[in-house]
């Protein structure tokens, strides 16, 4: 397993995060328990997951399913989690609000059955709450010994940049990480998003990897009627305007004997600035290919083929010389 610093921190953690979204209704919680514990055993120690997830049982789900796991192995695991999104339809039950966030950490860490999250991430930017009020309510958290780091999710580059400086006119660390969609096909964030994120010392999570099982080998699958997760959602999506790419993509794999998941995943880690990736298995197999993907590296030439088949937006590299001529 490679390790390496949350951004600016002091804090080490698995380039490989095991997310946890599938958790409750395509992974039931005893098959939940084997893959955290596989996982750990491979040395897979950084363990995501949020307040809404499980929401196909019901909201609080996963969390739950890890607090029943978590207790005895607390010490070996860097948890995090997040807050922002509704809970349930009462008006003070979603959002930024000094209230609901402390409120929500609270019911979360009932459910995880711990004292603190390590990291506890704002899932989406709420316009409606100025940083100020963030900042109030996670040093509340902090000063309480509930929280350890703050990190972001979905944020765009001026959100990073406007946040952080809330942060310091207030002598408060702010933002230690961000997590972002980062693939193949979805490359926006290499224009603003990670730029930001290495000025202001963030780390950089990628989540959705594969885009929801689209660069896993989708096209087999579906041949197989195998598909589950690449056969719905933004992989379905996306494969609608980008199947002549896809078929050269499995091709490309098939030819250096590679399967697409471990390609897919392991051009995601070898991209400057990103910390590591949010991998979401559903079998102790996915994590093993996740494994693979980072233990063995694509060579310079593969990447650069892959950047053929799926190019960077403008010239590539951050804005705004990725679209200057």
């Amino acid at each position: 397993m490679h390790y390496t610093r949350l951004g600016r921190t002091g804090l080490t953690v698995s380039r490989l995060c095991l997310g946890t979204v599938n958790f409750g209704g395509r992974v039931d919680e005893p098959e939940s328990h084997r893959l955290l514990d596989h996982a750990l055993a491979a040395g897979i120690g950084f363990v995501d997951t949020a307040n809404i997830y499980g929401w196909r049982v019901h909201k609080g789900y996963a969390e739950e399913t890890i607090g029943r796991w978590l207790p005895a192995r607390r010490d070996s695991v860097v948890l995090a989690t997040k807050v922002g999104n509704p809970m349930s339809d009462a008006p003070n039950d979603s959002g930024l609000s000094v209230r609901h966030v402390i409120a929500a950490c609270e019911a979360s860490l009932r459910r995880l059955r711990t004292d603190w999250i390590d990291l506890y991430q704002v899932h989406h930017v709420d316009r409606t709450v100025g940083w100020d009020e963030l900042w109030e309510a996670m040093g509340i958290l902090v000063g309480q010994g509930k929280v350890r780091y703050v990190g972001s999710s979905n944020f765009a580059g001026w959100d990073i940049a406007s946040a952080q400086e809330a942060a310091r006119q207030r002598h408060f660390l702010g933002l230690v990480a961000e997590q972002c969609v980062y693939n193949l096909v979805t490359r926006h964030v290499e224009l603003e998003v990670v730029p930001a994120a290495l000025a202001y010392g963030l780390a950089v999570l990628a989540w959705s990897p594969l885009h929801g099982g689209l660069l896993s080998g989708v096209l087999r699958k579906l041949a197989d009627d195998t598909a589950v997760k690449s056969a719905q959602g933004r992989s379905a999506e996306m494969l609608k305007t980008r199947h002549h790419t896809i078929v050269e993509y499995e091709k490309l794999c098939a030819e250096i004997g590679r399967h697409p998941a471990e390609v897919g995943l392991a051009w995601v880690l070898a991209q400057p600035g990103i910390t590591g990736a949010v991998i979401g298995p559903r079998t102790p197999s996915h994590v093993d290919s996740a494994l693979d993907a980072l233990e063995n590296p694509l060579p310079d030439e593969v990447l650069a083929q892959l950047d053929i088949l799926f190019p960077p937006i403008g010239h590539g590299g951050p804005a705004p010389d990725a679209w200057l001529g």
